[in-house]
C-alpha cells in the first residue's frame, strides 16, 4: 500500500460513511413520514369518518322530520278546511219538516262551549221558529281558506252564502265571512268556535 492509496481508501471510507449516513437519514425521514401517514390514516379512519357519518345521519334525520312535519301540516290544513265547510253547511241548513233532526245531527260536528251555545240556540229559537213560521235555510260555502293548522288545532276562514225562505215568501240571500276554529277530537275535526267576521 502506498501513500497515494491511503487517501483514496480514506475517501472511500468517508464516501461509504456519508452514503450510510445519508441512507440512515433518508430511512429515518421515511419512517417519520410513514409514522405521520399512519397517524393521519388512524385519525381519519377512527375519528373523522365516524364524525362525518354521524353528522350526515343527524342531517338526514332532521330533513326527514321537517318533511314529515310539513306533510302533516298540509294534511291538517286540507282536512280541517273540508270539515269546516261540511259542518258549516250542516249547521246552517234545515227544512221546517226535518229541522229538529237536521240540527241535532249537526251537533255531532261541534265541541266545547260552542256545542252548548249552539244546542241552546237551536232548541230555544231556531227549531220552534222554523216549525211555526215554515222557515227553511240552505247554506253553501263558495270559498274557504286555512289560516293556521297543526296536528290537533286549526283555524279556517269561510265565505258563507245562506238562502232563507219563510213560508211562501221570496228567498233572501245573506253572505257572510266566518272564522271557524276546530279541534281534533278522537280523530275528527270538530268546531269549537264559530265567529262571524
Amino acid at each position: 500500500m502506498s501513500i497515494v492509496e491511503l487517501p483514496r481508501r480514506w475517501k472511500r471510507r468517508e464516501t461509504d460513511s456519508l452514503e450510510r449516513s445519508c441512507t440512515t437519514t433518508q430511512t429515518a425521514a421515511d419512517e417519520s413520514k410513514n409514522r405521520r401517514r399512519s397517524r393521519w390514516s388512524r385519525l381519519v379512519a377512527y375519528k373523522l369518518l365516524p364524525a362525518l357519518a354521524l353528522l350526515l345521519a343527524c342531517g338526514a334525520g332532521l330533513l326527514k322530520w321537517q318533511d314529515t312535519a310539513i306533510r302533516d301540516t298540509a294534511v291538517a290544513r286540507a282536512e280541517s278546511v273540508h270539515a269546516a265547510t261540511d259542518a258549516t253547511v250542516a249547521l246552517l241548513s234545515y227544512r221546517p219538516e226535518t229541522v229538529r233532526k237536521d240540527l241535532e245531527a249537526a251537533r255531532g260536528r261541534l265541541t266545547g262551549k260552542f256545542l252548548n251555545a249552539y244546542t241552546q240556540l237551536t232548541r230555544d229559537v231556531v227549531i220552534p221558529g222554523a216549525q211555526q213560521k215554515q222557515i227553511s235555510a240552505v247554506a253553501t260555502v263558495p270559498a274557504a281558506a286555512s289560516l293556521s293548522a297543526s296536528a290537533d288545532h286549526a283555524v279556517v276562514l269561510l265565505f258563507v252564502n245562506q238562502t232563507i225562505v219563510v213560508a211562501q215568501d221570496a228567498p233572501t240571500n245573506t253572505a257572510s265571512n266566518v272564522r271557524v276554529t276546530l279541534d281534533k277530537v278522537d280523530g275528527h275535526w270538530l268546531i269549537s268556535e264559530f265567529d262571524p267576521v
